[in-house]
C-alpha cells in the first residue's frame, strides 16, 4: 500500500493577546507602526519557495497527540507574541513601489496555519520510524510531512506548521514540519525562532534562552543605497508584482535527485584535518604551504566538494576533467559589519560568497588541501574586508560566468546550528532534515550529538556511487549511517 498523508484538521494560531476579529494595535516592534520594510538582503529571496524543515520525535515521552497539539499551539501563540512578523503577510505596496512585511492586525489575522495530519500506511508507525531512521531520504514522503505554503501571489503568508502522527496504530513517533518564507529571515533567524518556540513549549516562556528579536532593518543594516538596491532586486526577482514567479528557482527533479545523510564523528573530522595538514606540509607550492589549520566547516566542505567534483568530472565520460568549478557559501555578516549586528536581529544578514577552483586541482592527490585554501581565500576576500557590502553590485557575477549550473555547488546550512537541541518538552529530535533544496548539488550541515557533524547531500543519482567511493575512504573509517548514531 502506498503511503499518503491525510489532513485531519486545519486551524490558525494567533499571537497571544491578538484579537481573532483583527482588532488590537500594531506590534510595538513594527517599523512605521505596522509595516516592516525589507532590506536589500531580504529582497534577494522574494522569489524563493519557503524554507522547509522536518523534525521527527519518537519515544515513550511523547504525550497523547491531542495534548501534544495543544501544547504546540499554545507555545506557538506565546512565541508569536514576540515574533509577530511571522504571523503577518508579505505584501506588495504599489504606491510605494516596494514589498513589506505587513504586521497590521488585519494582516496577522487569522494567524499562522496549523495543520494536523495522519500518515496513512498499513503499518504507519513502523513506516514513519523507517523514514526517521533511513540514511537515504524518501524525498517525496518528507515533502508531504511539511505544509504547503502558497507564496506565488502577494499578500503571502510567512509561516506554516504541520504535525503528523501515524494513522490507526497510534503514537510512538510524530513529525513536525515547519515552512518559513526565506524573505523574513536567514538560517540564523530560523533557528532563533525555533529555539524560542521549543523553549516556550518546554519552559512556558521563550525568553529563557533567546535574545529579544530585533526586526528594524534600518536601525541595523545601514547602507546608503538600501532602497535603490531593494527596488533593483525586486525588478529582477519579481518583475510582475503582485505575482511572484517562483519557477525562477525550481526544485530539482526528485526522480533524478538522490539524497543521503551521513553522521561524521569527531575523530573522523579530526583525522580529515590531519590529512589536510599533512598535504600542506608536503606541498611544494607556496599557496598550500601557507594553508591555515582547517576549521571543521572548511574540512567537511572540502571533503564534500572534492568528492562531488571527482564523481562528476574526473572521467571523460562525465564531461572531462578540465575547466573551473564554483562553490557558494552563505557568509554571515552579523559580526562582519561595522557596527556589528545585534544578536537578536531577525532578518536576512548573509552574503553569497563564491569560490572557484579548477577541476584538475580538486582531483589532484592534494585536492583536499587545495579546496581548503580556496575556502579560506574566499572568506578573506568576501568577508574579512572593511566593508563586506561594498561589492554588492557584483554578487551575482559567478552565477553568470559559470558555463553551466552543474558546475556550481553550495552549502545551505551550518553545523553552528544546534538543531538537535530543539526540545519541545519530550526530548531531542530523532532526526532533523532540510526538505527544501533549490539545486542539485547542495550539502546541508548541522551540529550532531557529541561534537559530530550531520552532512546531508543532494546530487544526481548517476553520481552517487562515485561520490561515496571518494567521500567515505577519506574518513579513514566508514562513516556512520543515520541508523547507527
Amino acid at each position: 500500500m502506498r503511503s499518503q498523508v491525510r489532513l485531519v484538521n486545519v486551524t490558525h494560531v494567533l499571537p497571544a493577546g491578538a484579537s481573532p476579529a483583527g482588532g488590537g494595535g500594531a506590534p510595538p516592534h513594527a517599523v512605521g507602526g505596522d509595516v516592516i520594510k525589507l532590506s536589500f538582503l531580504d529582497t534577494t529571496f522574494v522569489a524563493l519557495t519557503p524554507l522547509k524543515r522536518l523534525f521527527f520525535y519518537e519515544g515513550g515521552d511523547l504525550p497523547p497527540f491531542p495534548d501534544l497539539v495543544r501544547s504546540l499551539q499554545s507555545s506557538l501563540a506565546t512565541t508569536l507574541a514576540a515574533f509577530t512578523p511571522l504571523a503577518g503577510k508579505l505584501t506588495h505596496r504599489p504606491a510605494h513601489d516596494d514589498v513589506v512585511i505587513d504586521c497590521s492586525a488585519g494582516a496577522v489575522s487569522p494567524g499562522v496555519m496549523f495543520v494536523e495530519a495522519e500518515y496513512d500506511h498499513t503499518h504507519a508507525a513502523v513506516d514513519m520510524l523507517r523514514l526517521a531512521g533511513d540514511d537515504e531520504h524518501h524525498t517525496e514522503a518528507f515533502k508531504r510531512l511539511v505544509p504547503e505554503m502558497d507564496v506565488g501571489r502577494l499578500p503571502a503568508p510567512l509561516l506554516a506548521v504541520q504535525v503528523t502522527r501515524p494513522a490507526r496504530d497510534g503514537g510512538g513517533i510524530v513529525a513536525i514540519g515547519v515552512s518559513i518564507h526565506h524573505v523574513v529571515g536567514d538560517g540564523q533567524a530560523v533557528w532563533q525562532f525555533m529555539r524560542a518556540w521549543s523553549t516556550a513549549s518546554r519552559e512556558g516562556s521563550p525568553a529563557a534562552t533567546v535574545a529579544t528579536p530585533v526586526f528594524d532593518r534600518k536601525a541595523v543594516l545601514r547602507h546608503p543605497k538600501d532602497e535603490e538596491l531593494s527596488r533593483i532586486f525586486l525588478r529582477v526577482f519579481a518583475p510582475a508584482l503582485p505575482l511572484v514567479n517562483c519557477s525562477m528557482f525550481p526544485e530539482p527533479d526528485t526522480a533524478r535527485q538522490w539524497r543521503k545523510t551521513y553522521q561524521l564523528r569527531p575523530n573522523q573530522i579530526q583525522s580529515l584535518k590531519q590529512q589536510m595538514l599533512a598535504m600542506s606540509e608536503l606541498a611544494e607550492t607556496k599557496e598550500l604551504t601557507t594553508m591555515e589549520a582547517p576549521t571543521t566547516h572548511v574540512a567537511v566542505l572540502s571533503l564534500y566538494w572534492t568528492s562531488l567534483v571527482r564523481a562528476k568530472f574526473s572521467s571523460s565520460v562525465a564531461g572531462g576533467g578540465d575547466g573551473d568549478v564554483y562553490f557558494m557559501i552563505p557568509g554571515d555578516l552579523r559580526r562582519r559589519l561595522r557596527p556589528p549586528v545585534d544578536d537578536g536581529y531577525f532578518g536576512n544578514c548573509v552574503k553569497g560568497c563564491y569560490l572557484r577552483a579548477s577541476v584538475a586541482d580538486l582531483c589532484a592527490g592534494d585536492g583536499l588541501a587545495r579546496a581548503a585554501v580556496a575556502f579560506q581565500s574566499a572568506v578573506r576576500e568576501h568577508l574579512e574586508r572593511d566593508d563586506p557590502l561594498a561589492d554588492v553590485a557584483r554578487w551575482s557575477e559567478p552565477e553568470t560566468k559559470a558555463p553551466t549550473k552543474e558546475r556550481i555547488a553550495q552549502v545551505s546550512s551550518s553545523h553552528r546550528f544546534m538543531a538537535y537541541e530543539t526540545d519541545f518538552g519530550w526530548g531531542a529530535p530523532r532526526r532533523v532534515e532540510l526538505v527544501s533544496v533549490y539545486r542539485m548539488d547542495v550539502v546541508a550541515l548541522l551540529a550532531a550529538a557529541g561534537g559530530g557533524v550531520q552532512v546531508s547531500v543532494a546530487l544526481d543519482r548517476a553520481h552517487k556511487a562515485a561520490f561515496e567511493s571518494y567521500f567515505l575512504p577519506a574518513l579513514n573509517t566508514e562513516s556512520d549511517s543515520f541508523l547507527s548514531v
